[in-house]
C-alpha cells in the first residue's frame, strides 16, 4: 500500500493494497481486517472493514468497502464521504484461519485536504521562463476532478493537462502553466481550482509569486540647490527583490550604505566643498542600478585674488587679472576712485588691460565681486614709474629778509632735487637740511629752499630733479612785486610802522579804561634809533652772524616783539593729481616760513 495518500473532503479514496502469504498454507478462505490508527487487536482499534462479520466502527459504517479480492491477495479499500476525522493511519491484517493471522507493519496515512497543491519553482527570476503546476489527487474512482487556473491573465495559458500515476500506485491530476514573469508579477496571487462535476464540491488554492529581479532606482532627488550653511537631505529609493544594498558615494568614497528600500544622506551645514555630484548605487544578487544627483551649494563670492603687473613704467601695457569663486558666478567690477574701469557679469575672472599707462593710472584700485548672497572686495595698487615732472606752481617768494623757493616735483620713484644759483655758482641739494626741507606725499615731492638776506637782490634759482627715468630742470619765477615790499621799505620804514601801531594800541586802551594817561613824548626824527641790520648769506665757510640793535627814547623797552609775517604764497594746485593736498603739506609750509625778527632794546 502507499505510505501516504490524499483525497478531498467529501469525496472518496481508494487505498490500493496487495499482500502475500506462503503458498504451502493453501487456506480455503482468506479473510482480512482494516484497522484505524493501531495495528494491534489487543488495543481494540476501530475496525474499518472486516470480511468475516462485516462489523465496523460507527465512524466507518456505510463508508467503507473492500474493492479487492482477498483470495487474489488484493486488499484495496474504498472509503467514501470523507471527513476530516477519517484522516490517519490505516493498517491491514490478513486472516487465513487459525493462528495464521498477521498484521502488516506497513500502513498508509490518509490526508484529507481542502485545497489544490500549487507547485512553484524555488526561484522565479524576472525575464526567465518558469513552469508552475497545479496538482490534485485523483484516487476516487467515483468522482473525477477538473482543474482550472485563476488569476493567470497576462501570464499565459495552461499548456499541459494530464493524469499521472505516482510511484506507489496513487494518481494525481496535473495542470501546467508556462510564462515569463516580469518584476510587476512579483507578489501576484495565482490560483488553481478543482471542481467535481455533478456535485457542489469545489476547491481552490492560491500561491503568491516571489519573482526575483535586479534593483531599479525609482526615487531620487533631482538637482538640489542649497544655501551655504543649510541642511540638505538626499533620498535614494530602489525597487528590487530581494532588498538591495543601497550605497551613497561621492568621488568614489562611500558616505553611507544599508540594506533597505530607501536610504537618506543627511548633510548638516553644507559648505562649498560639498558641492558636486553624488551617486546612489543599488545592487543585489540579480543586478545593480545607479543614478546621480548634483548638489549645488550657493554661496557669496570669496575674497578676490589679483594677479598681474603691480609696477609698470610709463608707456608700458599693464594686464591685471581679478578672479574669485562663488555660486552663482558673480558680477566682477574693477574701480578706481569710484570710476568703473571694467566689469563682467556671471564670470569668475575679469581682465583689465591698460595700454600705455600714464602717471594718472597710478593709485589704488578695487576689485569687487558680488552676487545675491553677498559682496566682497580686494584692493590693490598700481605703481607707474616715470621721469620727474616739475609742476608749474613751483616758484620763489620773498618774505622780509628771506627768500623761499618752492619746487614741487611729481615722480615715481622718488627723485633727487637740487637748487642751482647760477649767479653764485652754487648748488644746494636736498641733503643739506640747513637750507633745504623736503617732504613726500604720494607722487609729489615738495622741496623748499630758504635763503636769508637775499630779499633785496634775489638770485636766479634753478630746480633740477632726476631719477633713473630722466631729468628735468626749471628756473623758478618770483611771484608779484608786493612780495618784496618789506624789503624795499627798509629798516627805517619798519620802525615807523611799528611806532604807529604802538600808538594806536595805546589810544584804544586808554579809551576803554576811561583814564587820563599822560602820553609819552612821541618819537622825533632826530631820536630815531640807529638800525643795524647787516645780514650775510653763506653756504660754506664761517657761520653767519646777525646783529640787530635798536634804541628807543624815554627808556621804553619792548622785548621779544615780532612783526606780522608777510604773506608767502606757497600754495599750489593739485588738480592734475586727482588728490587734495594733505593737511600736513600746508602745515609744512607754515612751519618753514620764518619771519624776520626785530628786537627792540
Amino acid at each position: 500500500m502507499p505510505s501516504s495518500i490524499s483525497a478531498f473532503e467529501g469525496t472518496c479514496v481508494s487505498i490500493p493494497c496487495r499482500f502475500d502469504f506462503p503458498d504451502e498454507l493453501r487456506p480455503a478462505v482468506v479473510h482480512g481486517v482494516w484497522y484505524f490508527n493501531s495495528p494491534y487487536p489487543k488495543n481494540y482499534p476501530p475496525v474499518v472493514f472486516k470480511s468475516r462479520t462485516q462489523v465496523v466502527h460507527e465512524s466507518f459504517q456505510g463508508r467503507s468497502r473492500l474493492l479487492g479480492d482477498l483470495g487474489l491477495r488484493n486488499c484495496t479499500l474504498l472509503l467514501s464521504t470523507l471527513s476530516p476525522e477519517l484522516g490517519g493511519k490505516y493498517y491491514f491484517r490478513g486472516d487465513l484461519g487459525g493462528y495464521n493471522q498477521y498484521t502488516f507493519s506497513e500502513h498508509s496515512v490518509l490526508d484529507i485536504i481542502n485545497t489544490p497543491n500549487i507547485v512553484v519553482p524555488p526561484e522565479v527570476v524576472a525575464g526567465s521562463e518558469v513552469e508552475v503546476s497545479c496538482m490534485v489527487p485523483d484516487n476516487c474512482p467515483e468522482l473525477r476532478p477538473e482543474l482550472s487556473w485563476l488569476g493567470h491573465e497576462g501570464l499565459g495559458e495552461p499548456t499541459v493537462l494530464g493524469r499521472l500515476r505516482e510511484d506507489e500506485g496513487t494518481w494525481v491530476l496535473v495542470s501546467l502553466l508556462h510564462f515569463v514573469p516580469t518584476r510587476e508579477a512579483n507578489g501576484h496571487r495565482l490560483g488553481c481550482q478543482a471542481a467535481f462535476p455533478n456535485t457542489t464540491l469545489q476547491f481552490e488554492g492560491y500561491a503568491s509569486l516571489d519573482v526575483k529581479y535586479p534593483p531599479v532606482i525609482v526615487e531620487m532627488n533631482s538637482s538640489v540647490e542649497a544655501i551655504e550653511g543649510s541642511h540638505v537631505s538626499l533620498l535614494c529609493g530602489a525597487d528590487s527583490n530581494p532588498l538591495p544594498l543601497l550605497t551613497w558615494m561621492r568621488d568614489g568614497m562611500v558616505l553611507r550604505e544599508a540594506v533597505a528600500e530607501s536610504l537618506y544622506l543627511d548633510l548638516e551645514e553644507v559648505t562649498p566643498g560639498e558641492d558636486g555630484v553624488y551617486a546612489c548605487l543599488a545592487e543585489n544578487a540579480y543586478g545593480q542600478d545607479n543614478r546621480t544627483v548634483e548638489l549645488s551649494v550657493m554661496y557669496a563670492p570669496w575674497k578676490p585674488t589679483v594677479n598681474g603687473t603691480v609696477v609698470a613704467v610709463e608707456g608700458e601695457t599693464v594686464s591685471i587679472l581679478c578672479s574669485t569663486q562663488s555660486n552663482p558666478d558673480p558680477i566682477l567690477t574693477i574701480f578706481k576712485e569710484k570710476q568703473i574701469l571694467a566689469t563682467v557679469i556671471y564670470e569668475s575672472q575679469l581682465q583689465l588691460e591698460l595700454p600705455a599707462v600714464t602717471p594718472e593710472d597710478d593709485g589704488e584700485y578695487w576689485c569687487v565681486a558680488e552676487n545675491q548672497y553677498g559682496q566682497t572686495a580686494t584692493a590693490f595698487n598700481l605703481s607707474v614709474e616715470f621721469a620727474p615732472i616739475i609742476l608749474l606752481e613751483s616758484h620763489c617768494a620773498a618774505a622780509r629778509d628771506t627768500v623761499q623757493c618752492l619746487c614741487v616735483v611729481k615722480s615715481n620713484p622718488e627723485p633727487s632735487v637740487a637748487f642751482e644759483l647760477p649767479s653764485r655758482n652754487v648748488t644746494v641739494n636736498e641733503t643739506e637740511r640747513e637750507f633745504v626741507y623736503s617732504e613726500r606725499s604720494g607722487l609729489l615731492l615738495t622741496s623748499i629752499l630758504t635763503l636769508r638776506g637775499q630779499a633785496q637782490a634775489p638770485p636766479r634759482v634753478i630746480c633740477t630733479s632726476r631719477n633713473l627715468y630722466g631729468t628735468q630742470s626749471l628756473e623758478l619765477p618770483f611771484q608779484g612785486a608786493h612780495r618784496l615790499m618789506w624789503a624795499k621799505i627798509g629798516p627805517v620804514g619798519a620802525v615807523v610802522a611799528f611806532a604807529i601801531l604802538i600808538a594806536i594800541v595805546c589810544y584804544i586802551t586808554q579809551t576803554r579804561r576811561k583814564k587820563n594817561v599822560t602820553e609819552s613824548s612821541s618819537f622825533s626824527a632826530g631820536d630815531n634809533p640807529h638800525v643795524l641790520y647787516s645780514p650775510e648769506f653763506r653756504i660754506s665757510g664761517a657761520p653767519d652772524k646777525y646783529e640787530s640793535k635798536r634804541r628807543l627814547g624815554s627808556g621804553r623797552r619792548l622785548l621779544g616783539l615780532r612783526g606780522e609775517p608777510p604773506e608767502l604764497d606757497l600754495s599750489y594746485s593739485h588738480s592734475d593729481l586727482g588728490k587734495q593736498p594733505t593737511k600736513d603739506s600746508y602745515t609744512l609750509t607754515e612751519e618753514l616760513a620764518e619771519y624776520a625778527e626785530i628786537r627792540v632794546k
